[in-house]
């Protein structure tokens, strides 16, 4: 990115712009996305604070006692999309509770491609719309739009696929309804964390019910992630018996968990503001590059032969997903893709007199839910080792993650979930598309 960047600015400056000008640019992309920049500390904080009060310690604990070989495969991706969006990491869920479920998995005798498929799909439902998911907040920053704008943008074309998904995944479970529950492997991680946590679920998940609850009332993300911390710093102290100082620094840098099962332990050890860093410094020079590219009229000048060809909203969301995969293909990381994408087809939604939400949505649709399908993505290839099964064979089982840009696109054909107007972070009043 960095090459990326100087690579760029020499080119800036070989068509008239000086030093002060590029860095000029590269200072308004990156201002342009601060609220932004101050989600992504929120989220490491959200996240630990999550561990330390047992909140994703009883949804795993709880979740796996509605298991049954019939129901297996539908409660699994309820489970997986319920833990990605309290935590707000496909990675994490796929690591913890997709490992478990593979183990259960495989004692029902069911094909173990078709469980990693499953979980993958869980996994990415959460890492697209958690408010705390670092692709769901950059898609949103890059696109210029409010987060929880972008989120209920996103739940049009996301619900009908997810319902989908279910109706597919319950047609396959009954073909296994004769299989047997492992008990003792269930138990065994149960133990783990009773044996770690207090978990009452009226006080554990009280965190997880604040950030939903204040995120359907509309608070500012801000807000609701700030109080959500707060609550479950308050459940953390006073039921799971943490001291102050160190429910504190946990929401720097938490610490692993002490259940005494290693792959249990990392995943209660993740957040902290510490752990986006990463992702913000990459997001920090994306949009400094993003900045010279647009400034400077390099991406009008790529796109506008391209771009002008698509004449209809259909075929613009098409090539916005499109792209966003093909992004994904030749990069391996999504985060570029999203922000580059957003960038890309920013001018054409516009154009278009279509809302930001719609450009942030099809982006995540093309760039998010594709990266776990391909081998060589930093996604496909963590899946793959993970779960052990190789990223081509879970990929047909995946269901929602091919399925969501279809139904994307057939949606957009029939001018549903399409909004009129730019709405900026915060704006409200852009209404949906009616001719």
């Amino acid at each position: 990115m960095l090459l990326a960047i100087i690579w760029v600015a020499l080119h800036a400056h070989a068509v008239g712009y000086s030093f002060e000008d590029i860095r000029r640019m590269m200072n308004d992309g990156i201002s342009s996305a601060l609220p932004a920049i101050y989600i992504f500390i929120l989220i490491g904080m959200v996240i630990a604070s999550f561990m330390q009060s047992g909140t994703v310690a009883s949804l795993i604990y709880y979740g796996l006692e509605l298991l049954s070989p019939s129901l297996f495969l539908v409660v699994g991706l309820i489970m997986c999309s319920l833990m990605s969006v309290a935590t707000g990491t496909s990675w994490g869920t796929a690591g913890t509770i997709g490992v478990v479920l593979m183990g259960i998995g495989a004692a029902m005798h069911i094909p173990l491609p078709l469980v990693a498929g499953m979980v993958v799909a869980g996994a990415t439902f959460g890492d697209k719309l958690s408010p705390v998911s670092d692709t769901t907040n950059l898609a949103a920053m890059s696109a210029g739009t409010d987060l929880y704008r972008h989120i209920r943008s996103m739940l049009y074309t996301t619900v009908p696929t997810y319902v989908l998904s279910i109706m597919i995944l319950g047609y396959l479970g009954l073909q296994y309804s004769g299989g047997h529950v492992p008990e003792q492997d269930i138990t065994q991680v149960q133990m783990a964390l009773s044996g770690a946590f207090e978990l009452n679920p009226l006080l554990t998940l009280s965190p997880l019910l604040v950030l939903l609850g204040m995120g359907v009332l509309r608070f500012s993300p801000e807000v609701t992630m700030i109080t959500s911390i707060f609550t479950a710093v308050a459940v953390a102290i006073l039921v799971q018996d943490v001291s102050f100082v160190a429910a504190m620094n946990a929401l720097w840098n938490n610490s692993p968990g002490t259940t005494g099962d290693a792959k249990l332990d990392l995943m209660l050890g993740r957040g902290g503001m510490l752990s986006m860093a990463w992702t913000l410094f990459l997001s920090l020079m994306a949009l400094a590059m993003g900045g010279i590219l647009s400034t400077s009229g390099f991406l009008r000048v790529l796109l506008q032969r391209s771009i002008s060809r698509l004449k209809s909203i259909t075929a613009l969301v098409a090539a916005t997903i499109a792209s966003g995969i093909a992004g994904n293909l030749a990069m391996g990381e999504a985060y570029i893709s999203i922000i580059l994408n957003c960038q890309l087809f920013n001018q054409a939604y516009e154009d278009q007199k279509l809302d930001k939400a719609v450009l942030s949505r099809s982006v995540e649709e093309g760039a998010t839910l594709s990266t776990g399908l391909i081998p060589w993505t930093t996604a496909g290839a963590f899946y793959a080792v993970t779960l052990g099964v190789p990223t081509l064979e879970y990929a047909p089982y995946a269901f929602l993650n091919y399925l969501n840009p279809l139904v994307s696109v057939v949606i957009a054909s029939l001018g549903w979930g399409l909004f009129r107007g730019t709405s900026r972070r915060g704006d409200f009043r852009a209404r949906e598309m009616t001719d």
